[in-house]
């Protein structure tokens, strides 16, 4: 037991470190818990409790193709089952494969406990890009709930920021009528964040579907008639995907983001950071830290 705790991988590191390991391992050379072996495909089962119900069928029809011509290239991930094996990572493959009528595929056997195999399973959902918002929100929820990580340690394991977290996590708090238009793409995320302080955010919601509202629209919609409160200068000017672009980069950065078009494909874009902590993150985004520059330090 003791060997098996000094074993189990940090959050958001389990299955890149564990493909990590597979892709600079192969054939003799390869520790035994990590060696690539072939397995019948029937022998293979998927996990009854994979977060994942939805199998995008052009998808998967387009990995068949290519597994046809290529065979399947990255192992899954499994674990002893009954007389078989239970899939940890990996099912499109599989699921691919069977359509491809590839009769073995490459695996790598691992033991893990019922709550790793959950937890691995909602990180290599959530890693993937063809996540719609509310499933996305869903993985970090259960992250939060079932293993008690913070928004904060999330943020650091996925390479996400702590407000693009919040954000998508604050859209399961909006009606299941809209989270459906969400998860069906009939909503983007822009629209759908500007519908949480709605007061009737289903209403609203088909009203933005029915009239193909853009997310400027939509904002406008839920802050009601009025006039603008005097002062600062609003960018009214704005079209709807540039405001919605802010606000992704805002969300991804955690910072506030400005987007000025001019017109001609050129314009100019400001980050706005609140501390030297935000703007050595960024620096280290683009590639070189704020102590290499010598960017406020005491002089």
């Amino acid at each position: 037991m003791t060997e098996r705790k000094q074993e189990r991988r940090g959050l958001g590191r389990g299955l890149s470190a564990l493909m990590a390991e597979v892709a600079t391992t192969s054939g003799d050379t390869a520790p035994e818990r990590m060696r690539v072996q072939r397995v019948a495909i029937e022998q293979l089962v998927p996990n009854p409790d994979q977060p994942r119900r939805h199998f995008d069928e052009t998808a998967l029809a387009e990995l068949a193709a290519s597994i046809r011509e290529k065979g399947v290239i990255q192992p899954l991930i499994v674990r002893p089952k009954g007389e078989g094996y239970e899939i940890v990572a990996g099912e499109r493959r599989w699921r691919a494969a069977q359509r491809a009528q590839v009769h073995e595929v490459p695996v790598v056997v691992r033991e893990f406990t019922d709550t790793e195999v959950l937890e691995i399973a909602i990180i290599e959902n959530i890693q993937r890009t063809d996540l719609n918002p509310i499933e996305e929100a869903t993985g970090y929820r259960a992250l939060i709930e079932r293993f008690g990580h913070t928004q904060e340690k999330l943020s650091e394991a996925m390479g996400k920021s702590r407000s693009h977290i919040a954000n998508l996590m604050r859209l399961l708090n909006l009606p299941d009528e809209v989270q459906a238009m969400l998860r069906d793409g009939r909503l983007s995320a822009g629209h759908a964040r500007a519908l949480i302080t709605a007061d009737d955010p289903a209403m609203l919601a088909r009203k933005v579907v029915l009239e193909g509202l853009s997310v400027r629209q939509t904002e406008m919609l839920t802050k009601g008639p009025g006039p603008r409160p005097s002062g600062r200068k609003k960018s009214s000017g704005k079209d709807a995907d540039t405001r919605a672009l802010e606000n992704d980069l805002s969300g991804v950065l955690g910072m506030k983001v400005e987007i000025d078009y001019s017109g001609g494909g050129k314009g100019s874009m400001i980050i706005r950071y609140r501390s030297m902590e935000q703007l050595d993150r960024l620096c280290s985004i683009i590639g070189t830290p704020v102590s290499q520059r010598g960017i406020g330090e005491e002089r």
